[in-house]
């Protein structure tokens, strides 16, 4: 897993490349983490593009929501953007975009 940040305004472009699983799940925490505690003090978004995400399991939910806790109590909004058509419907079948909104 590898990700890539841009600043933009009042946001955060963070994309995901590769596969968010158990195996990837720590570093993705802690480097989502490590952007809050350090780079996120005037930002109100932080938008996760997952374009080039190939794979993921429940671990990486866990990952999304457990961040999602974290920013919102924050006052920063997570998105979602660009899923694949495999992540999409894992986002789906979980009724993840009810908590974490898809932007196009």
């Amino acid at each position: 897993m590898e990700i890539n940040y841009l600043n933009k305004d009042d946001s955060v472009y963070a994309e995901l490349s590769g596969e968010l699983d158990e195996y990837s799940a720590e570093y993705v925490r802690i480097s989502l983490d490590d952007l809050l505690n350090k780079s996120l003090k005037e930002k109100t978004k932080l938008i996760l593009d997952f374009s080039k995400v190939s794979f993921m399991d429940s671990t990486g939910i866990g990952v999304l929501l457990g961040r999602y806790n974290k920013f919102s109590k924050n006052d920063i909004m997570i998105y979602i953007k660009n899923p694949t058509s495999y992540v999409n419907r894992i986002f789906e079948m979980t009724g993840i975009y009810q908590i974490i909104p898809k932007v196009s």
